[in-house]
């Protein structure tokens, strides 16, 4: 991921980086997950809570905590983040803790908000529909990148000439691809135990 930043937002990533972190932004990815217990508020903000059996993303609907609040949840809070993240002034060390936190969590939700079941599908796909097979694993995916996938190209390109982020985009070909994948034969009322979606 930090190899496709440009010079000076990977310089201002590794400005923000804790010196343990050795200016690899991925090895705190997993940070956001670790603070839940510190930080309960930040809870809804891993996922988005669709009524079931709606297989549709809309903001206005989904995006809120139990409690009602608008912008709760990892698309709310992908906006917020890198909102805090423009705001990004190399020369003031008095933002930089705040804005550190920012960026992981903006690492972590950028993952989350991708990631519409657990983090074995690479694994369980190729077991289960690949016989273990590698190649013909590789294979299925470069026909996917090159065919199916490679038609979305210009919905990415244009959602980012015209925003700064595009989390509804990311959370409605997620969504679908959770109706259409993770939750496909769940019936109404399953209890889904100890899943990471």
């Amino acid at each position: 991921m930090q190899g496709r930043l440009s010079g000076a937002s990977a310089a201002a990533v590794r400005g923000l980086l804790p010196s343990y972190a050795g200016g690899n932004l991925s090895s705190l990815c997993s940070w956001a997950d670790g603070v839940k217990l510190r930080y309960p508020w930040s809870a809804p903000l891993h996922y988005i809570d669709t009524p079931d059996h709606l297989c549709s993303y809309t903001y206005d609907r989904d995006c809120k905590d139990e409690d009602g609040v608008r912008g709760r949840c990892v698309a709310g809070a992908i906006n917020n983040y890198t909102s805090q993240l423009l705001t990004y002034d190399a020369t003031s060390p008095s933002t930089q803790y705040n804005l550190t936190q920012a960026l992981l969590f903006l690492a972590h939700f950028m993952g989350d908000i991708h990631q519409v079941w657990d983090d074995n599908i690479i694994e369980t796909a190729e077991n289960n529909y690949y016989g273990e097979g590698v190649a013909e694993f590789v294979d299925a995916l470069m026909q996917n990148i090159t065919g199916e996938w490679s038609q979305r190209v210009p919905g990415w390109e244009e959602c980012s000439k015209n925003q700064t982020t595009c989390p509804d985009t990311y959370a409605s070909e997620s969504i679908a691809a959770a109706c259409d994948w993770a939750y496909k034969d769940v019936t109404e009322d399953s209890v889904l135990e100890d899943c990471r979606l």
